[in-house]
């Protein structure tokens, strides 16, 4: 195997199923020793069992390898600091976090209670947040660390009756975007999974011949490049039954209008010319769309004289 974790410590949540288990399994197969997350919730987040994650641990022991379970509630940091500082004590260090662990709660935005909304929130977006913060002081002292936010087409396009998931998936990438300006000194990289795999999740949304090849392990053979020594930072790899494509964000060139034309019917009339793709960027930094405007109205100002 040529990507190798041999002698690094690895963080999975949500890896007592589906493609957290996947991802936990294959790290400690190329030498990770591996902190098998999961509180052990249904896919709604209800409930909570060690079940899972002992039965991870215990196949990882069983090929040799080195694992233990820790049942942390992602979306509470005093469960999380635990988990860390158990990993801490036991092996001393953390070079990979894979943040998986979420839960669906599906609605219609009419028909959804804004309890449902809260909870996917705090679950994604918050429990990637938590395990994070607790683990990235460590990561800057060792000068090395790897993180790997979980997104989605519905986040990065939506999905009906998805709309606290969807936010909750794109949110973690605006928060993937800034860590990797903050981290990059110490080389940590973050990137970001948008899977399509047949787990618990989707089991019930399609049908079993197109299930049977959404396996999890095509999944996390993208989530393995993005967690190796040699990753990229800042990617948004998307993956699923033997595709990979990278998704972008990117922005126009747009328009310049001075002052006297800065009104609503000016900005509709030259909608077309804001939308031409010719010149688009990719931003790596939000300060670079503030450069880009400031330097089209220095160059007006410079054309006036």
């Amino acid at each position: 195997m040529s990507i190798s974790f041999e002698g690094q410590v690895a963080i999975v949540t949500g890896a007592g199923n589906g493609l957290g288990r996947s991802h936990a399994l294959e790290l400690a197969a190329r030498g990770a020793k591996v902190v098998v997350n999961d509180l052990g919730g249904a896919r709604d987040g209800s409930g909570a069992s060690s079940a899972a994650a002992d039965e991870v641990v215990a196949l990882i022991k069983e090929n040799g390898g080195d694992a233990f379970a820790h049942g942390a509630n992602v979306a509470k940091y005093d469960e999380v600091q635990d988990m860390v500082k158990q990993t801490m004590e036991k092996w001393g260090r953390v070079d990979i976090l894979i943040n998986n662990a979420g839960i669906l709660r599906d609605k219609s935005f009419t028909k959804m209670e804004l309890s449902d909304f809260q909870l996917v929130m705090d679950v994604h977006v918050m429990g990637s947040v938590n395990c994070t913060k607790a683990v990235w002081d460590i990561m800057r002292e060792q000068n090395y660390g790897r993180i790997l936010m979980t997104t989605s087409s519905s986040g990065l396009y939506g999905n009906f009756g998805q709309s606290n998931y969807g936010a909750a998936k794109m949110a973690v990438i605006g928060f993937m975007n800034t860590l990797v300006i903050e981290g990059h000194k110490n080389d940590i990289r973050i990137n970001a999974l948008a899977p399509t795999a047949a787990t618990r999740m989707t089991e019930d949304l399609m049908p079993q011949e197109v299930l049977d090849m959404l396996v999890p392990e095509a999944v996390t053979a993208g989530a393995l490049t993005l967690v190796h020594k040699d990753s990229p930072n800042r990617l948004i790899l998307a993956a699923g039954a033997g595709g990979y494509a990278s998704a972008h964000l990117y922005e126009t060139e747009g328009v310049f209008l001075p002052q006297e034309k800065q009104t609503a019917d000016h900005v509709q009339a030259t909608l077309e010319e804001i939308n031409d793709p010719a010149g688009q960027q990719e931003f790596i930094a939000g300060s670079k769309q503030g450069e880009k405007f400031l330097g089209k109205a220095m160059a007006y100002l410079q054309s006036l004289k």
